[in-house]
């Protein structure tokens, strides 16, 4: 069994956190690449100019200053990555990203940033499990 492109799904959680440190080490172990993605919530589109461009600014400096603690876990791991943050829903973004990427395996955390969702498992990652057709490394 080979994971050569491992996707990472991350959204700040310890969870989150943990799953990034799961993927160094299998990336390790097997020579992989990791690709680190992180979904945002969706540009408001009642807003005009110059608001729709700030709006999507702000989100954009948002969701790189949330993945950038990832990014130096995995340059300390020594690992070969690169960052995908789409705009939308996550539970479909990974699925598709994983198929679109041809990736062997996702490394992701079983609760995002609330645990409210979800009874068991966490809503993205219930939702992940269905949708893609490779495996899921959930981590809790």
């Amino acid at each position: 069994m080979e994971f050569k492109k491992i996707l990472n799904p991350v959204d700040g959680s310890d969870h989150s956190m943990r799953s990034t440190r799961y993927g160094v080490e299998l990336a390790k172990q097997f020579n992989s690449k990791i690709l680190l993605l992180h979904c945002h919530a969706r540009f408001p589109v009642v807003l005009s100019e110059p608001y729709f461009q700030n709006a999507i600014n702000e989100i954009m400096k948002d969701s790189e200053e949330l993945v950038s603690p990832f990014e130096t876990l995995l340059e300390k791991g020594d690992v070969d990555y690169e960052v995908r943050i789409l705009e939308g829903a996550p539970g479909t973004n990974i699925a598709n990203v994983a198929r679109i990427e041809k990736v062997d395996l996702i490394v992701m955390g079983s609760r995002g940033v609330s645990d409210f969702e979800g009874l068991f498992l966490g809503s993205v990652a219930h939702q992940v499990l269905h949708k893609a057709d490779c495996p899921v490394f959930i981590v809790k």
